[in-house]
């Protein structure tokens, strides 16, 4: 037999296509609960064998080519011709599962169907799937696996390693239909490959547009062409692309009845039953509201802040003495002095002092995720944003840039609508990202130890953000439009696997603590030099520094914040190159020392209303650079990033100018020109909610 080269995997979202690759290749790509997990092929070698190279392809539900995921998954199989495909089936959803098996087996490709999740299917008890009838009727070899287990992937790997039999089976539709796609398969012969002759037939009959345009027809082909559509439309009295997709499911419902015994006694499942208590119209919001604040209220004000005081306290705060005395007695200059232990210890160690907490936020996230029911949290805020005309499939974006802005701006590629799809990449940094965490645990934990509601506040903030900002985009010549459909399955509820919590946890801590030590390294020693010397490069106090003196030219701007000077002004600019220098900057320009005198220098310099809103505002404005360049990527123009930018910030000013200007109103402090910014600010916001502009036509380039 030739030696295969590449394996293409396949499969519906949620099928357990992810956690196969990780188990087949001893990856560890992230596993989630809904679609986009996968927004681009993904790559790891067969464990088994080295040389076998798996392309893990994004989960698609088929092979049209209107999303992103469906496009990335055809191209893939039809241009790079995989030496193998592998299709995860989830054998709980074998129906409609099985719609993407039988478009696979049109390519010409050969084929193994790794009907997963089979462990859940028999704790069911609804049905039983007999696999040698299945494989009879598909033609294709079918193993039962469940990917949560390697151990019990014997098997497939010793078929993916078997030669497979030829010719390859083609799905058999009904005979009048068979009649049309052989007499195109005659029109069209000359021009395609012979083992890609009957994906090129069915694609003309679909009248699909990319293969039409590909294959440039003839006037005389046209012709011909056209009358063999016209003639079966006719026939079947139906479009050509609906008698297609008919004829699938017509194929479909007779496997079914071949291999699948269902039992009559219907029982409904635990999953169901919890949702419908998660997932009802009015329990749903609080159920989510209390769920957030759980997590928060673990990560931020108890289990991770136990881990953080021991590193502040007892790591980084034992080892200033020590490091002191130690440089004294080896009569270190000062500079360099102050730079270890104000600018590295001081700076870096105030950042690491919150991987506790960082780290078990991320532990309670996977928790939810893995069980599945963030996938329901999804299906809820779609049911609220089309209220508001919104798409919900931009929360699942959303969802991912909690952990970080990147991979959250990226996964809007599965979102078929351009103009939905550029609005939701300024939109998804809305969310707090595990470096903002950094800056939402220093003012929680300073200014409001004893309150649990400020830490995940600033989460809700962010989808208020979010749903208040997709309402008036959506009223702009820019962004107008229907919103775009989601579909989504909602997957068994199911204990998470401890494997891949540890996986994601720790590849999210140690990626913290790599930033920690070259980025945020960096920009300490840049930000303590800056703090430490004048520009005639004289080292004295930092009320004397360059710092001091950059950082009070744009202080003014901060001012109807609440935090106009120079300290906190320097701290968010600082943020730009990463959100965590926020913190970093802040006990470097204030030379603190320890965490508890870093702490009460805080207090004693900002009230409790301008700490939240330096929190606020570091929250919505402009992400890091990195995210600005991912944006850049996305929109592929300069233009649409500078209009992003420059709405987060705006966002950002806005809202935290209403909330500290309206605090000081509310406490009876306010003067009269903080009475009127909140005016002006209320009336900005109702008016970009409320009033209801006409759209005019656009350019079909945006």
């Amino acid at each position: 037999m030739a030696i295969r080269e590449t394996l293409a995997l396949v499969g519906n979202p949620n099928s357990g296509k992810t956690t196969l690759f990780n188990a087949l290749t001893g990856a560890k790509q992230h596993i989630g609960n809904w679609p986009g997990v996968t927004v681009e092929r993904k790559s790891g070698r067969l464990k088994a064998d080295n040389a076998l190279v798996i392309q893990d392809l994004p989960g698609t539900y088929s092979l049209s080519p209107y999303s992103s995921e469906e496009i990335v998954t055809r191209d893939f199989l039809l241009n790079d011709q995989p030496d193998l495909v592998l299709n995860v089936v989830d054998a709980t959803n074998l129906e409609r599962n099985l719609y993407l098996t039988l478009q696979v087996m049109e390519t010409g490709r050969p084929l193994i169907v790794a009907l997963n999740m089979m462990d859940v299917l028999v704790k069911t008890g609804h049905r039983t799937i007999n696999l040698k009838k299945l494989s009879y009727a598909l033609q294709v070899p079918v193993i039962a696996t469940t990917a949560t287990k390697p151990a019990a992937l014997q098997e497939l790997v010793q078929t993916i390693q078997a030669p497979l039999p030829k010719p390859y089976a083609f799905p058999e539709y009904d005979a009048r239909l068979e009649s049309a796609l052989t007499m195109l398969e005659d029109v069209i012969d000359q021009k395609v490959p012979a083992d890609r002759l009957r994906w090129y037939a069915i694609k003309v009959f679909e009248k699909d547009p990319q293969v039409v345009k590909q294959l440039a027809f003839s006037s005389d082909e046209q012709h011909q062409i056209n009358e063999i559509l016209r003639t079966a439309e006719h026939v079947f009295d139906d479009t050509t692309d609906s008698i297609i997709v008919n004829a699938r499911y017509d194929f479909i419902a007779r496997v079914i009845a071949m291999c699948v015994v269902d039992k009559d006694d219907f029982v409904m499942s635990m999953s169901d039953k919890i949702d419908r208590i998660v997932t009802d119209r009015y329990l749903a919001l609080p159920i989510f509201v209390l769920v957030m604040w759980a997590v928060y209220y673990l990560s931020i004000q108890t289990i991770g802040t136990i881990g953080s005081d021991y590193l502040n306290d007892t790591v980084f705060g034992g080892w200033l003495p020590s490091v002191v005395g130690t440089l004294k007695s080896w009569a270190v200059a000062p500079w360099l002095s102050g730079l270890i232990v104000d600018g590295l210890i001081g700076g870096i160690g105030s950042v690491l002092g919150f991987l506790p907490q960082i780290m078990m936020l991320f532990l309670c996230l996977g928790i939810l995720e893995d069980c599945g029911y963030m996938a329901r949290i999804a299906f809820v805020m779609d049911r609220l944003f089309h209220r508001f005309n919104l798409s919900g499939k931009s929360f699942i974006p959303i969802l991912i840039a909690t952990g970080c802005g990147v991979p959250g701006i990226m996964a809007t590629r599965t979102i078929e609508s351009e103009k939905d799809r550029r609005m939701s990449i300024m939109l998804t940094t809305f969310m707090p990202c595990s470096a903002k965490l950094t800056v939402i645990a220093l003012v929680s934990g300073t200014f409001f130890p004893s309150n649990s509601w400020v830490a995940p506040s600033a989460y809700f903030m962010g989808i208020i953000a979010v749903i208040c900002s997709g309402i008036f985009l959506k009223k702009t010549a820019l962004f107008a439009g229907p919103p775009a459909p989601f579909v989504m399955e909602l997957p068994a509820y199911h204990l998470p696997r401890l494997t891949n919590l540890y996986r994601s946890v720790m590849s999210r801590a140690r990626a913290f603590v790599q930033k920690a030590g070259t980025i945020i390294f960096l920009s300490c020693v840049l930000l303590w030099f800056l703090s430490n010397f004048n520009f005639g490069l004289q080292m004295v106090d930092e009320n004397d520094s360059m710092l001091r003196a950059l950082g009070t030219i744009i202080a003014p701007v901060f001012a109807p914040l609440g935090f106009g000077d120079w300290h906190a002004t320097v701290a968010t600019l600082a943020g730009l190159i990463a959100k965590e220098n926020c913190v970093g900057t802040l006990h470097i320009s204030f030379g603190a020392g320890s965490a508890s005198g870093f702490g009460q220098a805080l207090r004693a310099t900002y009230p409790a209303m301008a700490g939240y809103a330096f929190l606020v505002f570091n929250l919505l404005c402009a992400p890091c650079f990195a995210a600005i360049g991912t944006m850049y990527k996305e929109f592929g123009d300069a233009r649409w990033t500078w209009r992003a930018v420059g709405y987060q910030t705006g966002v950002a000013y806005l809202l935290t100018m209403l909330i500290y200007q309206g605090s000081l109103v509310v406490s009876g402090q306010a003067s009269v020109m903080s009475i009127g910014l909140v005016l002006v600010a209320i009336l900005l916001i109702v008016y970009g909610l409320l009033i209801k502009r006409p759209v005019p036509a656009i350019a079909s380039s945006y």
